[in-house]
C-alpha cells in the first residue's frame, strides 16, 4: 500500500495485499483507490470501516470512510402511523435472501436524485453475489402480488449490517423492508445498522450521522 496523493493522503492499494489504511491514516472521505474484489478485501474493508464506492474510467476502485457515518439503531426506527397501517395490512410479503442478485440489480437500475448514473456496475453485482454465495451478503425483499416491488442488501460484520442499498417500485417497498431488517436486528443481536452516508429518506426512519471516530469505537464494540 502506497500513498498516492500525499497532500490529501489518498493510499493506493496493493493488488498482492489486502492491506487497509488505519484511522490515523484517514484524512478525507475517500481513503484509497485500487485493489479488486476479492472476497477477502472487502470483508477486511468493511472490518476496518471502509468500502467500496464506485470505479472509474480506468477500472480503479474509490474506497470511502465517510467523515460522517449514517447510522440507524433497530430499536430506533421511526415507524409513521401511516407505515404501520400498511405493515399490518399485509400488503406486502416480505422474505429473506430468497432473490439476491434480483435485489442488487434492481437496486442498480433505481434512478436517484443528483446521480447521473448508478455507481453498482456489474463488478459490484458480481462482487457482492460471491459475498451472497459465502454467506456474508444478505438481501431482505418485498413482494405484491408475487413481484419482488422492494429491497435491501448488505454485509454482516460481525453484530453490524452494512447496508449497501434499497429500492422500491412502489411506495413504501423498501421502508417495510427496513422495518423487518431492523426487527431481524433485534432478534438476533445486531447491534447497529450502517447506512455509510446522509440522506433525507434515512434520516426520517430515524438515522443520524456520527463521527468516524465513534464509528470506529463502535466497530471494535460489535465486530
Amino acid at each position: 500500500m502506497n500513498l498516492l496523493d500525499k497532500k490529501e493522503r489518498i493510499y493506493l492499494l496493493d493488488d498482492s495485499s489486502f492491506e487497509f489504511p488505519t484511522l490515523d491514516m484517514m484524512q478525507n472521505d475517500l481513503v484509497a483507490i485500487g485493489g479488486d474484489f476479492h472476497p477477502q478485501r472487502l470483508i477486511n474493508a468493511y472490518e476496518n470501516g471502509i468500502f467500496p464506492w464506485f470505479i472509474d474510467e480506468y477500472n480503479y476502485i474509490y474506497w470511502y470512510s465517510p467523515q460522517k457515518r449514517m447510522v440507524l439503531e433497530p430499536s430506533k426506527m421511526k415507524v409513521s402511523k401511516s407505515l404501520k397501517k400498511i405493515i399490518n395490512s399485509k400488503k406486502f410479503v416480505v422474505k429473506s435472501n430468497e432473490n439476491f442478485e434480483a435485489v442488487i440489480k434492481n437496486c442498480s437500475n433505481i434512478k436517484r436524485k443528483h446521480e447521473s448514473e448508478t455507481w453498482i456496475s456489474e463488478e459490484f453485482i458480481e462482487a457482492y453475489t460471491n459475498l451472497f454465495h459465502l454467506g456474508l451478503a444478505f438481501s431482505i425483499e418485498t413482494y405484491q402480488d408475487d413481484e419482488l416491488v422492494g429491497g435491501l442488501y448488505g454485509v454482516m460484520i460481525g453484530d453490524i449490517f452494512c447496508g449497501e442499498s434499497m429500492f422500491a417500485k412502489v411506495s413504501d417497498a423498501s421502508k417495510v423492508a427496513l422495518y423487518h431488517l431492523c426487527n431481524q436486528a433485534l432478534e438476533n443481536g445486531i447491534k447497529l445498522i450502517d447506512c455509510q452516508v446522509y440522506n433525507d429518506h434515512l434520516a426520517s426512519l430515524g438515522a443520524y450521522e456520527i463521527k468516524r471516530e465513534k464509528y470506529f469505537q463502535l466497530l471494535q464494540s460489535y465486530v
